[in-house]
């Protein structure tokens, strides 16, 4: 027991001392091998389900339940994602009690949460499919696809959400090891049970469900060892409203983007029915699912970056905590950079993985190269808003979150599609990247200098000063 004591000490330690990249690299590598192989539950999905059911409405179908799945997520990672921002800066702070306190709390928030939005979803499904777009001819596939993944996404939730503890508490190889052995039983069951067993479009949600409820078991079960750094404690499960209100007020800027960005996909699915039927709609799973493999990265890079932000911040050590952020917005650009350039002049081979006739594959190559166009800033736009996000600073990030979905996006829908047609809705995504990104960039400046300013007085006074100061 010392000698795992003197290692969770070790753990947490290293985030204060040891060399900025190297503890980047150790903490993003693993964070990003986590998510991509995550993204690949929704991609695997995709590809067999578009190349298993000779329709094509059923891309349709699909692209209708991605703004359902992003409010599901949106309910987790309002408790996941403040519960690892929380933990994170208490550790910096060497209170380990409290910090057992927000993972005892959470967890009961997360599966209350999830049986409410089961319940009021299975209540309200078609009518919420129609909101989001779903014509006459993808709602069945659609409607199908939800009812049996559903009750699987409590299970997501509770494994991404406490994934990110994991990896916050000094966990962040085993934090991958969660998402890998979920993909990679996905890849093996969704083919099986649509090729092999011709179950349709829910042998693809059944495969999702019995890959998370693997890992979620997984997750769980880290938080029941009392070697690990942190873990359920004795006392630690009665509700602590102060501790949960910290917890929401944090969480409710990646909730807030979800929500957002379910909003956005509802009115952005109407539109597309409006001025290109269901083809278009259909595009947009092309679009979805390649940005998602590099807005994946970069939330892996995030999610490297995020414990060694809050650690350092409720430490008092902003020089370190500056050059993280730097650090992880540059490689973070790289890879946008690449999805762009990729998108922009190669798209057919990625509009062709995913769907088999012809004339969606030709509008989804229209929507990639003009979707596609100012994508390289991104990354730098998503770092920006989770440093905000790990200082704690949520009114910042929530913002930052809304910039592009409501403040730009919406009134670009309004406007552009009457102007410009089918090309209008596709030009407002560029657009709002550009204008949310310069909109990140002086938001950050604005906020350095205040940090460079108050880290003078490090000396004289402490880390919780200092925070309640800023």
């Amino acid at each position: 027991m010392a000698h795992t004591a003197i290692d969770n000490s070790q753990r947490l330690k290293e985030l204060g001392t040891a060399p900025i990249g190297k503890l980047l690299l150790k903490y993003s590598l693993p964070a990003v091998v986590g998510t991509v192989v995550s993204a690949v539950y929704n991609i695997v999905d995709s590809i067999v389900i578009g190349h298993a059911i000779d329709d094509p409405n059923v891309v349709a179908g699909m692209a209708i339940t991605f703004p359902v799945m992003n409010l599901v997520t949106a309910l987790g990672m309002l408790v996941g994602a403040g519960a690892a921002t929380r933990v994170s800066i208490v550790m910096g702070q060497n209170d380990r009690r409290v910090a057992e306190i927000i993972l005892g709390n959470c967890v009961q928030l997360t599966i209350i949460f999830g049986l409410l939005y089961v319940i009021g979803f299975s209540f309200f499904l078609d009518p919420l499919l129609r909101a989001f777009g779903a014509s006459d001819n993808s709602l069945p596939y659609a409607r199908e696809f939800l009812q049996w993944v559903l009750p699987g996404m409590v299970l997501m939730n509770l494994t991404f959400s406490y994934n990110n503890v994991m990896r916050a508490s000094g966990y962040p190889a085993k934090a991958m090891y969660t998402n890998m052995i979920g993909a990679v039983l996905n890849a093996i069951l969704a083919p099986l049970f649509l090729f092999g067993f011709h179950w349709g479009i829910r042998g693809a949600a059944i495969a999702t469900d019995l890959s998370m409820l693997v890992t979620a078991t997984w997750v769980m079960s880290h938080f029941f060892n009392k070697n690990n750094t942190l873990h359920f404690a004795k006392g630690t499960f009665k509700f602590n409203w102060p501790i949960i209100k910290g917890v929401l007020y944090i969480g409710m800027a990646p909730f807030l983007i979800n929500v957002a960005g379910s909003g956005i996909n509802a009115i952005i699915n109407n539109t597309l029915v409006n001025y290109g039927g269901d083809n278009a709609v259909a595009a947009v799973v092309v679009f979805n699912r390649y940005m998602t493999v590099f807005v994946f990265i970069i939330i892996g890079i995030c999610q490297g970056m995020q414990p060694i932000v809050g650690y350092n911040y409720g430490s008092g050590r902003f020089k370190r905590l500056f050059r993280t952020f730097w650090m992880a917005a540059i490689t973070a650009l790289c890879f946008t950079t690449l999805g762009s350039l990729l998108s922009v002049f190669n798209p057919r081979p990625i509009a062709a993985m995913f769907m088999q006739d012809e004339e969606q594959i030709q509008c989804a190559i229209n929507c990639l190269r003009i979707t596609m166009l100012t994508f390289w800033m991104v990354g730098f736009q998503i770092v920006t808003t989770n440093f905000f996000q790990a200082l704690g600073m949520a009114g910042k990030a929530v913002f930052l979150s809304l910039t592009r979905q409501i403040i730009f996006m919406i009134p670009l829908l309004i406007i552009l599609p009457p102007l410009m047609g089918l090309n209008g809705v596709w030009s407002a995504f560029p657009i709002s990247d550009l204008a949310a990104t310069i909109t990140a960039a002086i938001l950050l400046s604005v906020q350095m200098r205040r940090i460079s300013r108050k880290s003078e007085q490090m000396r004289t006074q402490t880390p919780t000063q200092i925070e309640h100061d800023l």
